[in-house]
């Protein structure tokens, strides 16, 4: 049955007289700007809320709205970047003119939640958009026609009061006076009745003299929005599509003001909006629920609607609504781990949004030239950090070391006590020293630290296993206890000054030390990584990292910067000692090179997997020896499958900074007999400017690798380079001009034809870690020509070369 409106206060009223006098000694104390107008007010109240809006459409203007309850995060900073997009556009279609409000980006607070709004919270916000460049036209530091722009102050103006007034005045608002108890006991009836609960209000109906009779007795009450019966509302929202409600059975006639005269967070909202002259709403999904009651007010002011869009939430990895256990999710953060500004815009531009193209690397001018609203997506995108790294990477890799060094100083600045012209020489030289491969600007700094330091183990069993394993091999013992001997006897080169940096290949150190390093390898008769990694380690206290030389000369000039207590500077005559004490903890059995007898030929049983290297090598230049072979104990070079091919085509990986994409001609053919190209992604990309200069190049390819997926780019085989003792120079070998396409790479005196010298299948090549042992005997001598166990790669066309000296092949 359902219940008329004037029952329902026959109810109400005959509740009321039951609790009479718990209203006479409990009515709240409350405060209201404005009672019931007589008709001959009206026309003057009309004006007022004229005033307040125009019920023209004007300029666009766009806003972010934060409630200041805590910090920016991701998805109200992807919000601010959308509205701030689409205001700049804006403001460029409509330069020069002058009519109505301006176009542009408008920030308000919106903190009508007294309880968790803070001053300190708002500040922070300010400070995050200002710092992702998301500057505003108007806001709440700055006078304009619609200030003020925080919601608070706005209250004190009584202009939503004034608003509730003309609503009432115009039969779509009323005062009602239920009290929580009799609106608990009337949805409790309705229920029991089979009324709807979202049924309109007892007081929606009442006569002036019945509100005039409550008002007289002290009643409190709040003011409803009268919603029209049979209503349905219904936008079309740039995101989401047409999206409909059934107003009246969905919510009733609800709140605008409270009994406290506190405005409704809704009802603020489309006053606010239809003030400012607001023309698109761009926020998300979670709000559009609240796009109903802004609607229903904003239709019933004759205010025009914004354009809406409700743009989907952002998920962490695990699919989940992104939230502070997924990391780093506030713009402060970000900012403090070095990221760009400019990266994160271009970031959280493509959470949810793109251009059609696979285009992922914008600035900030092209983001305003392209973005739009039909290319934001409805489903949920997913903050991944990898992808904010390659971005932030990339926006890194063009700018200049000027133009990077600014932001590294933010941090060198933190883990100093003393800011002078040596800090600022120091920043940098570790912005160089990290450039390459820089993904955040903390990483100079975080690199610079663990150059200083020295990790050297204080005893052998303390190694980690790849340090360990290459002590056992004995040549650390030696070249370690040479560079000890000569730093004592000061015959190591140490660096004086930076030059390095600026001057590496005529810088007088680094020349030196190349040297002296060529004398070292040369007294020990080791070279590739059997040398470098031993020395690597004795003087770094590491296995990798950059251009030794260089770590020296930085080392060498923090002695003039006044570190923190937070930053471990272990200087070379500490380093020394430290060394020295680690060498007299290495076994006796370690201390010096493996003697082994060269292994037996194999069987004709035996499989080409475990083919040994011939024994018996002729030399082939004047004065090339094949000592080299006969000491060799690993798998058979005949293992790999090298062949010459030719590039066909080179591009950019459009995922992986560093990687070239590359199809290559082996000679293979298909079932058809057609050419069938391998594909092959490669490192190169830091090494070759231009794709475009490697096609129709010959190279070497190591064919029987298995095929794998390099970030998504299905990878058959790998270019064989050269490289120098760093790896900061990386050159593809060159076979001959006139070698063939397809043919194998042979080593001289080592029988490649048969069964013995078939090469390995993919699979046991790889399970078996075979390339792993044979690379450290790929080196290439002192004129670039790539060598096994010194003797040269051969084609049919003759050896092969690089433009690398005393390199290793990889």
């Amino acid at each position: 049955m359902k219940l008329s409106n004037k029952s329902i206060l026959l109810m109400i009223l005959c509740l009321s007289a039951r609790r009479a006098a718990a209203f006479t000694s409990h009515t709240p104390k409350f405060t209201r700007t404005f009672q019931l107008k007589s008709t001959a007010e009206t026309t003057e109240l009309e004006q007022k809320v004229a005033k307040l809006f125009s019920k023209e459409k004007g300029s666009p203007r766009l806003r972010f709205a934060p409630s200041p309850t805590g910090s920016l995060h991701v998805g109200g900073a992807r919000t601010a970047l959308y509205n701030w997009l689409l205001a700049q556009q804006a403001k460029l279609d409509n330069e020069g003119k002058t009519a109505g409000k301006p176009p542009g980006f408008v920030l308000r607070v919106e903190d009508t939640d007294v309880a968790r709004s803070t001053k300190e919270s708002e500040a922070s916000v300010m400070a995050d958009l200002k710092w992702l460049g998301l500057n505003w036209e108007e806001g709440p530091d700055m006078e304009s026609d619609c200030a003020p722009y925080r919601q608070s102050e706005r209250m004190n103006t009584g202009m939503y009061e004034t608003i509730a007034e003309y609503l009432i005045e115009q039969d779509k608002a009323y005062k009602c006076f239920c009290t929580p108890e009799e609106l608990e006991e009337l949805k409790a009836i309705q229920e029991r009745e089979g009324a709807s609960t979202r049924s309109a209000g007892p007081w929606r109906n009442a006569s002036p003299e019945q509100v005039e009779q409550a008002l007289a007795e002290g009643k409190p009450y709040t003011v409803r929005f009268k919603t029209p019966d049979g209503s349905r509302v219904i936008i079309e929202d740039a995101v989401r599509g047409t999206v409909a409600w059934d107003a009246s059975g969905t919510i009733g006639d609800f709140i605008l003001l409270r009994s406290s005269g506190m405005p409704v967070y809704n009802f603020c909202v489309a006053v606010d909006d239809a003030n400012m002259g607001i023309s698109t709403v761009i926020r998300a999904e979670e709000h559009l629920t609240n796009t109903l009651r802004q609607v229903l007010i904003l239709d019933a002011l004759g205010a025009p609607r914004p354009q809406y869009a409700h743009c989907s939430l952002i998920l962490g990895q695990d699919k989940q609504k992104l939230s502070k256990r997924h990391g780093a999710t506030s713009c402060t953060q970000f900012k403090d781990e070095g990221y760009l500004p400019d990266a994160m815009i271009n970031y959280l531009s493509l959470l949810g949004w793109n251009d059609g193209t696979s285009n992922e690397i914008f600035s900030r001018d092209e983001l305003i030239e392209c973005f739009s609203l039909d290319r934001v997506v409805k489903s949920p995108a997913v903050f991944d950090m990898d992808k904010l790294n390659w971005v932030n990477a990339q926006h890194l890799k063009k700018m200049s070391i000027e133009e990077t060094t600014p932001f590294v100083s933010e941090f060198m600045e933190k883990i100093v006590t003393k800011k002078d012209e040596n800090v600022e020489k120091m920043t940098e030289t570790a912005t160089i020293l990290a450039k390459k491969f820089m993904e955040t600007t903390v990483a100079p700094v975080t690199n610079m630290r663990e150059v200083l330091d020295y990790q050297l183990s204080a005893h052998f069993d303390q190694l980690d296993e790849e340090s360990k394993t290459m002590v056992e091999k004995g040549h650390f013992y030696q070249i370690a206890s040479q560079i000890l001997k000569d730093f004592n006897e000061g015959a190591f080169p140490l660096p004086t000054d930076l030059g390095i940096f600026y001057e590496e290949k005529t810088n007088e150190y680094n020349q030196a030390y190349q040297q002296y390093m060529k004398s070292v390898s040369k007294l020990y008769k080791t070279k590739g990584q059997l040398f470098y990694h031993p020395v690597r380690l004795a003087l770094t206290g590491v296995m990798s990292g950059q251009e030794i030389p260089k770590q020296l000369s930085m080392l060498n000039f923090a002695k003039n910067i006044e570190f923190n207590d937070e930053v471990a500077v272990k200087h070379m005559e500490e380093r020394m000692q430290i060394l020295s004490a680690f060498l007299d903890t290495i076994p006796a059995e370690f201390k010096e090179p493996k003697q082994e007898e060269p292994k037996e030929a194999a069987k004709p049983a035996e499989t080409a997997t475990a083919a040994p290297v011939a024994s018996a090598a002729a030399p082939t230049t004047e004065g090339q020896s094949s000592s080299g072979l006969e000491s060799y104990d690993g798998p058979a070079i005949t293992s790999l499958d090298i062949r010459v091919g030719e590039i066909k085509e080179c591009w950019n990986h459009e995922e992986a900074d560093r990687l070239f994409c590359e199809t290559v001609d082996l000679g293979e053919v298909d079932e058809d007999g057609k050419p069938k190209l391998r594909s092959i992604a490669s490192g190169l990309r830091e090494f070759y400017e231009n794709p475009e200069d490697l096609v129709g190049r010959k190279v070497l390819v190591l064919a029987n690798l298995k095929e794998r997926k390099l970030v998504g780019f299905p990878s058959h085989g790998m270019l064989l380079c050269a490289s120098n003792e760093e790896h900061t120079e990386v050159q593809l070998i060159s076979p001959p001009v006139d070698a063939k396409i397809g043919e194998r790479i042979t080593i001289p005196s080592i029988d490649f034809e048969g069964e013995s010298g078939a090469p390995m299948k993919e699979n046991p090549l790889q399970k078996k870690k075979v390339l792993e042992k044979i690379l450290p005997f790929l080196t290439t001598s002192k004129y670039g020509v790539p060598e096994f166990c010194g003797m040269p790669f051969m084609t049919s066309a003759g050896v092969c070369t690089s433009s690398i000296n005393d390199g290793t092949v990889g």
